[in-house]
């Protein structure tokens, strides 16, 4: 049983990841909705509950649009982390 709120959509983005202590890895996202998005990661160290922050650009055809969100760990596995997103507010 599906248990999102927001449609998940594939992603071929590539998304800034901003750890705590102002380290920044580059990762690859996998799926997006509104309120979460999946990123390849290996080896981060990365806690369920950890906050991080997330730069990426979406491609709307004629525009592109840079979206700055914290988000928090929801699940680590060996495929990639799980992030949920604060959709509303984002960090400036």
């Amino acid at each position: 049983m599906e248990r999102r709120l927001h449609t998940r959509h594939r992603a071929r983005t590539a998304v800034y990841l901003l750890l705590p202590g102002g380290k920044r890895r580059l990762c690859k996202a996998v799926n997006l909705s509104a309120t979460g998005v999946f990123l390849r990661t290996a080896g981060l160290g990365l806690r369920k509950g950890q906050q991080v922050s997330l730069a990426f650009a979406i491609d709307l055809g004629s525009v592109t649009k840079l979206h700055r969100r914290t988000a928090i760990v929801a699940h680590v596995s060996g495929g990639g982390t799980g992030l949920m997103m604060d959709a509303y507010a984002a960090s400036r």
